[in-house]
């Protein structure tokens, strides 16, 4: 029984001291929330002031102290450090209602949650400044006054074959918005420091060497510079790399690399200029034994320069390695040697005379009437090429109308045909009663060179 009784007496013995433990611990809480009725929690910052466990009244002087005292470094790019002060720009303390207004906000009951959680707090005109002071000195600043550097993006440098990246330029040009912006606020937060690169003060490069598009225009630079054609011209070889190549390429401000096709087509063009025989000065060994120059004509190797040229863009394009020839709008027999071959037409106007010669061998021969010097109708001279062939037709011309059974022009309307109404040919008839320009041959004579004669085939014109 007396066993029982202490039993119970220990019991309601614990279950009291646990409440009076409870109470105090509830008591000591409540006190401390009262205490937080007129104080900031700890670790609370304002505006950039530390104001942990300062009642209202102890906040004043220290805003009034930071104030008088305030100055916010400037980290600039180049490692230069410039200070605005708070004197120099008329800082002031208006904020003691607004100090109250936060305090009052401040739940005291939750005093304990801010030993775990800073408390940063914010009041728009805790602050105030004089603007025109402000933007006075920002203009004197060193950062907006230095020698200006240009940010510039990565490059491209070919070099050996290849293109090599070149490291982008961040320079120190500001961006003059953003730091007025970047330290007024820094000013009304309090803030101290002020580092202008990473508030993003500076214009900065659009690409630089870590940056996606970097990567994929070098390889589309080394594709293009990898392409190497070699243009055959008989035994002759024009050579075309990335060593010229490269300075067709250019890289724009969004790194899209762009073909000068200007270039491409001057290129080309000096081809032509080089390699081009149409109207060149020839030696030719005539049938009369002499060798004559032959100046001017039709004939001869021409490039097509505008399908050349759009035929290497698309070469370049895709970087190819190939062995061509470029396109032609028209080709001679040979590139080497002797460029007529030894199937060929030639007209010998001093002599009035015509000779068809097919593959070497003479077929036939005979007098004609060309064109009338005295009137202005001379026969064309130089080196040509039939352009077709034609039976039966009829030839205008300023007061005539002229049928013919064998038509074969070289030169527009002009061109070697039969021509029944005439009874001799050959002679002095052509200075008196020559034609307008073509080769009249006696009708046999026209037909045999007609039926032997394929389109393409050179004519050559001249006079000893």
């Amino acid at each position: 029984m007396g066993n029982e009784k202490i039993k119970v007496l220990s019991k309601r013995g614990y279950i009291g001291n646990t409440i009076i433990v409870i109470a105090s611990i509830i008591l000591i809480y409540l006190l401390v929330s009262l205490y937080f009725i007129n104080h900031f929690y700890i670790f609370t910052v304002i505006n950039g002031v530390n104001v942990s466990l300062k009642a209202n009244d102890d906040v004043d002087r220290i805003m009034e102290y930071y104030v008088n005292d305030y100055k916010l470094r400037l980290i600039e790019r180049s490692g230069e450090i410039e200070d605005i002060t708070g004197r120099e720009v008329g800082l002031e303390y208006n904020g003691k209602d607004n100090i109250t207004d936060l305090l009052r906000k401040q739940n005291s009951l939750k005093w304990l949650a801010s030993l775990f959680e800073h408390q940063k707090l914010y009041s728009n005109d805790l602050f105030i400044y004089n603007k025109k002071a402000l933007e006075n000195k920002i203009s004197e600043l060193n950062c907006l006054n230095n020698n200006l550097i240009e940010p510039q993006n990565v490059g491209f440098k070919y070099s050996n074959g290849s293109y090599e990246l070149v490291e982008e330029v961040y320079g120190n040009k500001i961006r003059k918005e953003e730091l007025n912006k970047a330290i007024q606020s820094s000013i009304l937060m309090g803030e101290t420091r002020l580092d202008l690169n990473e508030k993003l003060c500076y214009e900065n490069p659009k690409y630089t060497l870590t940056s996606v598009k970097t990567h994929k225009t070098k390889e589309l630079l080394n594709k293009y510079v990898s392409t190497n054609i070699t243009y055959v011209f008989g035994t002759k070889k024009e050579m075309l790399d990335g060593n010229l190549i490269h300075k067709w390429l250019s890289v724009d401000d969004n790194l899209d690399v762009e073909i000068n096709k200007a270039a491409i087509m001057k290129y080309v063009n000096g081809l032509s200029k080089k390699y081009d025989t149409v109207g060149i000065t020839r030696n030719f060994q005539s049938s009369v034994g002499k060798t004559v120059e032959v100046k001017g004509g039709l004939y001869g190797w021409k490039i097509n320069q505008d399908a050349e040229t759009k035929e290497l863009l698309e070469n370049i394009n895709h970087g190819l390695i190939l062995t061509k020839e470029p396109v032609y709008t028209q080709k001679a027999f040979s590139r080497d040697g002797n460029e007529i071959g030894n199937t060929y037409v030639e007209i010998n106007i001093t002599r009035q005379h015509i000779w068809f010669y097919k593959d070497g061998k003479l077929i036939i021969h005979g007098p004609v009437v060309t064109g009338n010097p005295n009137r202005g109708n001379s026969t064309v001279v130089g080196a040509y090429m039939l352009n077709y062939k034609q039976r039966d037709t009829v030839l205008t011309g300023p007061g005539y109308a002229a049928d013919v059974k064998y038509w074969m022009p070289f030169y527009g309307n002009i061109g070697v045909h039969d021509a029944s109404w005439r009874h001799s040919f050959g002679g002095e008839i052509y200075k008196r009663k020559g034609t307008h320009g073509c080769v009249n041959a006696p009708v046999y004579l026209a037909k045999i060179i007609f039926e032997h004669i394929e389109e393409g085939v050179p004519i050559i014109s001249y006079e000893e």
